[in-house]
Parts: structure tokens; C-alpha cells; sequence
């Protein structure tokens, strides 16, 4: 990977670049703003001690000039320079006293002196002389004269020139810093991205063994949470998938392999007619057990595609349990079963019909398959707590507290049961449940195991689902 490209390398740069950028408005905006005022701060004092200078040169004899002009240039922190008029037009002045006693050619034809006189009004600024720069103050007299007060601004100007270059320094050590302190920071947020880059290209990979963990508590300790989330969640979904495809091979190959034991005996062996139709009625009832296990398995595909749809008509329970009871009712005799119908006087829900019955054909079946001979079983249906309720209840040995919340697992069948099945009716009974916005509850109690398909009630004006209202058909029994 390139060293320039890594986050690391990229956040050091970015700090750089807002320190940089910090000098810069620095250079643009904090140190010109410093020297314009400065500069105004010696104006105005200028401008603040020039009338009072001229006042004290009007005032004052000849004889007494020049020190007159020392004090007030000693007052005033400034050289004190006194003109007297010499032409009008164009103007002119001429140097009458200067508190420096060096030389006043500097100052002989010096503009704001002749600006101040040609409009007979104080004025102030700067001007360069001799590479220096000053700040002036001119402030005309009733007599015509001039006073001219001027300071040097060279030290002050160096004082502002020492924190620019101060700050320069500054800035330079502080963005080598900010690129340092980016680089190491952004390495070690790095290495936390790296980590669960490497947990991600496991789980990437079907490795589902190894946590992924953070100890950080900022948007990555909250990403890695939600990895790790993501990891359980599919190697859950891993193990359910290697589950259901050796369940449905074992499941489908005992019949295959039933069927391929009768059909090799009937090929290789002289049978007798009874004998071949006792093999015949075996061997259909291996087909539909593969057929069936085939729609199931279509089912659960479609189901976990969201290809499957559902309608959400109106639907009387009452009706369907009636249905019910007339499919199974042969099926009940033959093995001994009592079945019997209690239903309220209404039950309206909403759901799909077709599914609905395929829901209660589940249930009803398995009452049938899973108790023994002479079992009581019920299918009810009703209100309760203002949904719609189909009920199918037995009084077999019921299921084991242990197993009671697995029986809607795909394939989950419970050991020593007293028929086998694909272990799929009530996964699927449940999914399809709660595809119609319902759900299929469990209810072991009292020696009765009852299991209730709950739906969405439709607008009725039906009395609550109770044992009280309950209206009993006891079919038959040969």
C-alpha cells in the first residue's frame, strides 16, 4: 500500500494544511490589522498633541523659540518642526524651527505640512524618508505658520516585523507537530481499521469462529458492535443452512432408499399378488411422504425468497375449523381418534384462506400422527383479546417443557416420538402465520397441549372466544 495514500498520511496532511492555513490568515489578516493600528494609535496622539504644540509656539517670543519647540517635542514624544509661510500661490513654507538638530532638509517641502497650509485644516499620515517610515501630523496656525509633528514608526513596525517572524517559526514547528501527532494518531486508528478489515475478509470467507471486538466506544467500536452482530447472525444462518441441507438429504433419502429396496425386490423376485400390493401401497406411501416433503421444501424456499404471497381477505374460522374436521374425519377414525369441533359463534379474521387451511391441516396432523390411539382432540375456533383464534387441542402426553420452544424449528423433531415427520409443518405453519400478520402459539398446560393459529380480527360484533360459549360436534365414532 502506498505510504502517501494511508489514512495516517492523510490526516497528517490534513492538519498541515489547517495549520497552514491558520498562518496564512495569520500573515493576511492578524498582523496587517496590528500595524494599521499601531500606526492609527501614533496618529491620533500626534494629531491629539498638535494643537497644543502650535498653541505654545504662537505663544511664544523669538528669542525663547527653540526651546519652546524642545518641550513641546519632548511633550509630544515627537520631532516638533514650526513653519512660516512663504508664497500663497503656489504655497510655500520655510523651516523656522526643528527640535532636531541634525538637519530639516527632510522636511523642507514635506507634503501634509503643505497640504495643512494649502487647506488651512489639520491633516495626518505617513510618508517614507530615507528608506524610514513616519507618521505625521500637521495642524495650521491663525498666523499661516505650520507646526509638523512626526515620529518614527521603525520601531514599532520592527516590534510587529519580530512576532510575524515569530509566528512564522511557531507555525513551522507546529505543523512539523500536527503532521507527526496526524501521522502516529491516524496510525493507531488504522490499525483498528485494519483489524476489522481482517475480521470482515474472515467472516468474508465463512470463518465465523473468531469475534470481532473493539474496545473503543467512538462510530468504530460502534461498527465493529454492529460486525459482530453481522458475524453471529450468519454463522447462526451457517449452521441453520448446514443443518437443513443434511436433514433434507437424510430425509429424502430414506424414501429413495425405501423405494429402491421394494423395486429391486419386486424386479429380482417372483412375488405373489398379495405380497406386491402390500409392496405397491409401501411404496406409494414413500411417494407422497417425498412429495410432500418436496411442496414443504418449496414452501420454505419461497418463504425465505419473499416470493410467497398471501391474501388478507375476511375468513370465518368458524367455517374452516368445520372444514378441518371434515377432511380429517375419516383419517380419525381409522386410527382412533376422537374428533370433535367447538367453535364460537363467530370468528372473522383476516388472512388467506388457502393458507389458513394449510396451517390447520398442519396442526390437525399432527395431533393425529404425535398422540396415540383414543386421543381427544378439538378444533376450535373463536375471538380472544380481540383477535380471531383457530385452536387445535389434544389431550395426548403433550410435549416436554425442554422441547416446547424448538418444536417451530425446521426439522426439529422431538426424540422417541410416536410417528416421524420432516420435522418442517410447524416451522412452515409459523412463517406462513406470520406472513398474514398472526403468529401460531403453544400452550401446555393441565395435560392438554394446545396450539392456537392467531390472526388479525376483521370488524365484528362477535362475542369474545371462551370455553363458555363453545358449541360441540362429536362425530361418530365406528
Amino acid at each position: 500500500m502506498n505510504p502517501l495514500r494511508s489514512v495516517g498520511a492523510r490526516l497528517g496532511l490534513a492538519l498541515a494544511v489547517v495549520v497552514a492555513g491558520a498562518l496564512i490568515l495569520v500573515d493576511l489578516i492578524v498582523v496587517p490589522s496590528l500595524e494599521r493600528n499601531l500606526i492609527n494609535a501614533n496618529l491620533t496622539r500626534l494629531e491629539e498633541a498638535a494643537p497644543t504644540a502650535g498653541s505654545r509656539l504662537l505663544l511664544s517670543s523669538s528669542y525663547a523659540l527653540d526651546d519652546t519647540i524642545q518641550s513641546a517635542a519632548s511633550s509630544a514624544d515627537a520631532r516638533v518642526v514650526y513653519f512660516k509661510p512663504l508664497t500663497y500661490d503656489p504655497p510655500m513654507l520655510s523651516v523656522n524651527g526643528d527640535s532636531s538638530a541634525v538637519t530639516s532638509t527632510d522636511v523642507e517641502n514635506d507634503p501634509l505640512a503643505l497640504r495643512a497650509f494649502a487647506e488651512a485644516r489639520a491633516v495626518h499620515g505617513t510618508v517614507t524618508s530615507g528608506g524610514v517610515r513616519y507618521a505625521e501630523a500637521a495642524y495650521p496656525l491663525i498666523d499661516g505658520s505650520v507646526v509638523l509633528l512626526r515620529a518614527s514608526l521603525h520601531d514599532s513596525l520592527r516590534s510587529i516585523h519580530l512576532v510575524r517572524s515569530r509566528l512564522v517559526v511557531a507555525g513551522l514547528i507546529a505543523l512539523a507537530a500536527s503532521l507527526l501527532v496526524g501521522y502516529l494518531a491516524a496510525s493507531i486508528f488504522a490499525r483498528r481499521i485494519r483489524r476489522l478489515e481482517r475480521a470482515v475478509d474472515r467472516i468474508a470467507s465463512g470463518d465465523f469462529s473468531q469475534p470481532v471486538v473493539d474496545a473503543g466506544r467512538d462510530e468504530l467500536g460502534q461498527l465493529a458492535a454492529a460486525f459482530e452482530r453481522m458475524r453471529q447472525r450468519l454463522a447462526q444462518l451457517e449452521h441453520a443452512r448446514r443443518e437443513f441441507i443434511a436433514n433434507a438429504s437424510h430425509e429424502l433419502r430414506t424414501p429413495l432408499f425405501s423405494l429402491g429396496g421394494f423395486l429391486e425386490l419386486m424386479a429380482d423376485e417372483e412375488l405373489d399378488p398379495k405380497t406386491q400390493a402390500e409392496f405397491m401401497v409401501t411404496m406409494r406411501e414413500q411417494v407422497e411422504r417425498l412429495t410432500k416433503l418436496a411442496t414443504e421444501l418449496l414452501d420454505l424456499s419461497r418463504l425465505d425468497a419473499g416470493r410467497l404471497s398471501v391474501e388478507h381477505d375476511p375468513l370465518d374460522l368458524t367455517a374452516l375449523a368445520e372444514t378441518l374436521a371434515d377432511e380429517f374425519r375419516a383419517v380419525a377414525r381409522s386410527t382412533g381418534h376422537q374428533l370433535s369441533v367447538r367453535a364460537g359463534d363467530s370468528a372473522e379474521g383476516t388472512g388467506d384462506e388457502e393458507r389458513a387451511l394449510q396451517i390447520g391441516r398442519i396442526l390437525v396432523e399432527n395431533a393425529l400422527v404425535h398422540t396415540p390411539p383414543g386421543t381427544a382432540i378439538r378444533v376450535g375456533a373463536g375471538r380472544k383479546d380481540g383477535s380471531a383464534v383457530l385452536t387445535v387441542e389434544d389431550e395426548g402426553p403433550g410435549i416436554p417443557a425442554e422441547h416446547a420452544g424448538q418444536v417451530f424449528d425446521r426439522f426439529y423433531r422431538i426424540e422417541g416420538s410416536v410417528a416421524s415427520g420432516s420435522g418442517l409443518g410447524l416451522a412452515i405453519a409459523r412463517e406462513l402465520a406470520e406472513l398474514m400478520g398472526g403468529s401460531v402459539e403453544l400452550d401446555v398446560s393441565n395435560g392438554r397441549t394446545r396450539f392456537s393459529l392467531v390472526l388479525p380480527a376483521a370488524p365484528s360484533g362477535a362475542p369474545p372466544f371462551s370455553q363458555e360459549n363453545e358449541r360441540v360436534e362429536e362425530p361418530s365414532l365406528q
